[in-house]
């Protein structure tokens, strides 16, 4: 099996998100599906003998005991008793906080990585339940499927989707997740639908009203992007996306949005690429 130097961290899309309820300790159940696309960070490992699982980049605003792919490494350090280290760089593409999974992507990257770099041996199933303590998006990404989605989302079923081209756009705004879970009323919420409704062109994202309404820079994304078709926002924003019908099309888009937004052209992947290179 090949160690390649690059190792991809895909961001993802909420192709709908359904919040149905709450549990308990205050985390909200879900109905979504992921897809990944091909905007993606790139992270390269140095495997050490000496045990200090250390990085060499710089992400702004992210300081080192936040730092996802170092809380990655040192949970999988512990899980599978691992005397050696590791050196981890990032190039970090994906903007923070966009509802796109990049540090969560990023987790599962370096989980999925390591895994193989210094022969855990952990599967897939049992990586996915570490990545759980990260962040609630890391076990698709460690699944490395797109998926219907359910629990906290966390509950995954395999799904095919088309693979079509994206624009997606990442207005100046940070969107607290936290926040707009605790604006959303639970009472007003649509019931649960299945992957036959899905399929068949039902799903809205439950959080996108309350973003837009209360960032006007998402608001104004939304409105500028949905002069070409059906907008939606992925995650709890910021970033809103739009499916379009060929590369041709995506790249004009792309060519006139604003100066203010950040615009990408994305294709629609059902396989995370890591999981292409591992087998």
């Amino acid at each position: 099996m090949n160690n390649p130097r690059i190792w991809p961290a895909p961001a993802k899309l909420n192709l709908f998100l359904h919040v149905t309820g709450r549990r308990p300790d205050g985390y909200h159940l879900l109905q979504t599906v992921f897809q990944f696309i091909d905007w993606q960070d790139d992270l390269e490992f140095t495997v050490t003998g000496d045990g200090i699982v250390d990085r060499v980049h710089d992400v702004g605003g992210v300081d080192a005991a936040q730092d996802l792919t170092l809380r990655a490494a040192r949970l999988l350090q512990q899980a599978g008793g691992i005397s050696r280290g590791v050196r981890i760089r990032l190039t970090k593409r994906l903007p923070i906080g966009g509802g796109i999974g990049g540090g969560s992507s990023d987790a599962a990257t370096t989980l999925l990585a390591l895994n193989h770099l210094w022969g855990v041996g952990m599967s897939c199933q049992e990586l996915a339940r570490l990545g759980l303590a990260l962040g609630a998006d890391v076990p698709v990404f460690v699944a490395g499927h797109a998926a219907w989605a359910e629990g906290v989302g966390e509950e995954l079923t395999p799904i095919e989707l088309p693979e079509p081209w994206y624009v997606v756009i990442a207005p100046q705004a940070t969107v607290l997740t936290r926040e707009v879970f605790r604006a959303l009323d639970l009472t007003g919420l649509p019931p649960p639908i299945t992957i036959r409704d899905f399929r068949a062109g039902l799903g809205r994202n439950d959080l996108a009203p309350i973003v837009r309404r209360r960032h006007p820079e998402v608001e104004r994304a939304w409105q500028w992007l949905s002069r070409y078709g059906m907008v939606r926002m992925t995650g709890s924003g910021a970033c809103v996306f739009l499916e379009v019908a060929d590369e041709g099309l995506g790249r004009q888009i792309v060519t006139e949005c604003p100066p203010q937004f950040r615009c990408a052209l994305a294709r629609g992947l059902n396989r995370h690429p890591v999981h292409a290179v591992l087998g």
